[in-house]
């Protein structure tokens, strides 16, 4: 069983091993009857007691549901809770359909008995501040503040007790965040009102009133708390929207399908138990269950919601069906090959949960200024109090107290946070539905900064899909048997060019023959033994080395080339035998495509393993100046890295097996979903459609998501850089101005709503 670690998700396979990479030893192991061995990185429970929360025997249930924190997502753990380091509310790694909204549904109700409690408290002290001659002779001051007491209290210690069990976490783990200064903030209030409450007498006398009264504060804890609780249920329910992209996928899929038995029955069934190999009866104007492959009939289907692109594709036996999609006018009987979680959809779903739990490199910048700017805000919050009570006018305790609460709570930096993920989960929820998938934050980062686009010509530019269009044969040679020849040597090839051949011999109805000794060499060719005699097939260079000589049809091949079509050569028994022109069409948005990249400033490079005149001719119809020709392979990667030795930041477009070292290497790896796994797995960003217009789509989504973000933060900082030195009372010496607490709270919770109003406009992003 393969194991893999939870932050760096590198396989895992003994302590040695672990300890070479991450400097630990620690084992732990599967709490149920399996007793399978785990590994973690230190880093992904902190200072908690490390938990069994990945088993990957399909036997063992544990770790099913996992939860992490949106802003710091090292931190895992195997039940609901909020992170010990920003105290955020955890959140599920998978993203159900249908929500879940237990913190919410406890935030609201938190919040709705607050405010039914703080607004008399509210108005009471207002009144009794603003007109306290007014106040009737049998109410006194002393039954007005018990009064604010009995309705605070429970505001403060019932609707605010998650913020003081977050802000106690942070201190015990020393990761001082908002909650620490929001616990500090309204506990300092309410207990410096409830010194004052029961024993006035321990104040000074100039902070008595003739009744031996002490001003109290509890309709700034109560409001503080209620405007807190206000904030986080309006960012609940904000984040919450942030994974509508991903809840819109997931209500694709259709919930029944028509299942067809041996015998030609139909029944419906649940999604859920449909097998591989089953057969599917798709009905005009329903969704295609799952992915599959047409076995009778003939339709359109729509595919915008997974492509992002609103054009019908026709349908025939034998081309594949993509779960979620929808049947127009046609009835098709289909074959499921995918199911679950194997489907496109599903796996769509998984990678952008997987992008909007990643970090984006800025980031980085936001946990530097976040590890200082805490300290330094309670480090402020103290010079505020020590300035007032020292200096200022009296009552000097009660300015002081006023001023660091206020410093406090203006400077929480759950805006500063929300900055970076926000609009990171908004982002890539948003290229999902436009038909193009982002691997992780860094990606989308990077693709802002590209400078360079590599492209594969075959499956990138071109359709991938090719065609014999000559086969020239020499006279001492048979036309068909010599295809035979080929043909059937192709057999074992899977070489993109090979299915052209095949699908040559069998239009002409020629039989096919067993090989024997079959080999590839990479890039050049291939050979073997058809009908007892020696067959090569490739390259000039390949047969070169062979010692065959390629002059007899060097013109033909040359013409072919000048045409932009790749030349094969075939040599039976030692002699040149013939040559075939395979053509693979452009795509038809390939030009366009490339023109919009320039015109954003992308320098276009073009790789190819055909000849130098055929590559050249299909660089000239698409206006690309620079071509790397007769590639091999290997030699793909190396030619991304000798570019980026030249200061360039390239992005690297490519869909076949031979393209994942350069996808790999590239600063960003764009695979084609029309490619292979291989391809897609080694790339940042996956192509659905397979189309070049999907990296215009991507680059200006990148744009829009820094731009966004450099937003978010820009006022963030302007925020909390202007609100501490009002509310510590920098104004109150000219302007007579004292900010306080609950405007405080109240802009602290509005700081955090508008960053992700911000972030939520990249939903309606232009791509």
């Amino acid at each position: 069983m393969t194991v893999k670690d939870l932050v760096c998700g590198m396989d895992i396979d003994d302590s040695t091993t672990f300890q070479t990479r991450h400097d630990s030893e620690d084992y732990y192991f599967c709490s149920e009857s399996c007793q399978h061995e785990f590994i973690f990185h230190p880093e992904s429970y902190l200072s908690q007691e490390p938990k069994d929360i990945s088993c990957e025997d399909k036997s063992c249930d544990v770790g099913q549901a996992l939860y992490t924190c949106p802003m710091h997502p090292e931190i895992h753990q195997d039940h609901p809770g909020s992170c010990p380091k920003c105290g955020m509310a955890l959140e599920p790694t998978t993203v159900e359909a249908i929500e879940n909204s237990d913190e919410l549904d406890n935030m609201s109700r938190r919040f709705w008995v607050s405010v039914i409690l703080s607004l008399p408290v509210f108005i009471v002290a207002m009144f009794s501040d603003l007109l306290p001659g007014h106040l009737p002779e049998s109410i006194s001051m002393s039954s007005i503040q018990w009064f604010e007491f009995v309705l605070a209290t429970p505001v403060v210690l019932w609707g605010g007790w998650p913020f003081f069990v977050r802000g106690w976490k942070s201190v015990a783990t020393w990761n001082p965040n908002m909650f620490t200064l929001i616990s500090i903030g309204v506990g300092t209030a309410w207990l410096y009102s409830m010194v004052a409450l029961l024993t006035p007498a321990l104040f000074p006398p100039l902070m008595q009133t003739e009744a031996g009264l002490v001003h109290v504060y509890f309709e700034a804890a109560a409001m503080i708390t209620t405007l807190v609780l206000l904030g986080q249920v309006l960012e609940l329910k904000a984040r919450s929207k942030t994974n509508s992209a991903i809840r819109t996928l997931l209500d694709l899929s259709p919930k029944q399908a028509h299942r067809v038995d041996e015998s030609g029955n139909e029944e419906a069934v649940d999604l859920e138990s449909i097998e591989v190999g089953d057969l599917l009866r798709i009905k005009p104007g329903e969704k295609i269950p799952t992915d599959g492959v047409v076995v009778q009939g003939q339709s359109n289907i729509d595919e915008s919601m997974i492509t992002g692109e609103a054009v019908l594709i026709s349908k025939k036996v034998d081309d594949t069906l993509i779960g979620a999609t929808l049947n127009k006018n046609g009835t098709l009987l289909m074959r499921a090959n995918r199911i679950g979680s194997d489907t496109m959809l599903a796996q769509i779903v998984q990678m952008v949960a997987d992008a909007q739990r990643s970090r984006a490199p800025i980031q980085k910048l936001v946990d530097t200024v976040s590890g200082y700017f805490v300290p330094a805000v309670i480090l402020s919050a103290l010079l505020a109090f020590l300035g007032w009570w020292l200096w200022g006018p009296e009552p000097r305790l009660a300015y002081a107290v006023v001023s660091a609460v206020a410093v406090l709570i203006i400077a929480c930096p759950c805006a500063l946070g929300l900055a970076t993920p926000i609009s990171i989960m908004v982002g890539t929820g948003r290229g999902a539905t436009a038909g193009v998938l982002i691997k992780d934050a860094q990606t989308l980062e990077t693709m802002e900064k590209v400078t360079t686009l590599v492209v594969d010509k075959t499956g990138t530019l071109t359709e991938g899909r090719p065609t014999v269009t000559t086969f020239t044969v020499l006279d001492a040679f048979d036309e068909e048997r010599a295809l035979q020849f080929a043909a059937s040597l192709e057999q074992a090839s899977e070489h993109p060019l090979a299915e052209a051949v095949i699908t040559k011999a069998k239009e002409a109805d020629i039989p096919l023959v067993t090989v024997e000794g079959f080999e590839a060499i990479t890039g050049r060719g291939i050979k073997g033994i058809v009908d007892a005699k020696k067959t090569l097939l490739g390259s000039e260079e390949f047969l070169k080395d062979h010692s065959i000589s390629t002059v007899a049809l060097i013109d033909e091949a040359d013409r072919l080339r000048s045409e932009g079509k790749s030349v094969v050569f075939l040599a039976i028994d030692g002699e040149l035998a013939g040559i075939l022109g395979i053509e693979d069409p452009l795509k038809a948005t390939s030009a366009e495509a490339l023109r919009a990249l320039k015109a954003e400033g992308i320098h276009v490079v073009m790789l190819s393993g055909d000849n130098e005149k055929t590559a050249d001719a299909v660089a000239k119809k698409l206006g690309i100046t620079e071509v790397y020709a007769d590639i091999l392979p290997d030699e793909k990667a190396e030619v991304v890295q000798y570019l980026q030795e030249h200061s360039m930041i390239v992005a690297m477009a490519g869909d076949g097996i031979n393209d994942a070292p350069a996808l790999a290497q590239a600063d960003v790896g764009i695979a084609m979903g029309t490619g292979t796994d291989v391809a897609i797995e080694s790339a940042g960003i996956t192509l659905i459609k397979g189309d070049l217009l999907g990296i215009i789509k991507v680059r200006r989504l990148s744009q829009a998501t820094m731009r966004n973000i450099r937003q978010n933060l820009f006022f963030a900082f302007i925020y909390n850089s202007a609100g501490i030195p009002i509310a510590a009372g920098l104004l109150y010496p000219f302007f007579g101005i004292l900010l306080s607490p609950v405007i405080a709270a109240a802009a602290m919770s509005l700081s955090s709503v508008s960053v992700i109003t911000n972030s939520l406009r990249l939903k309606d992003v232009r791509l």
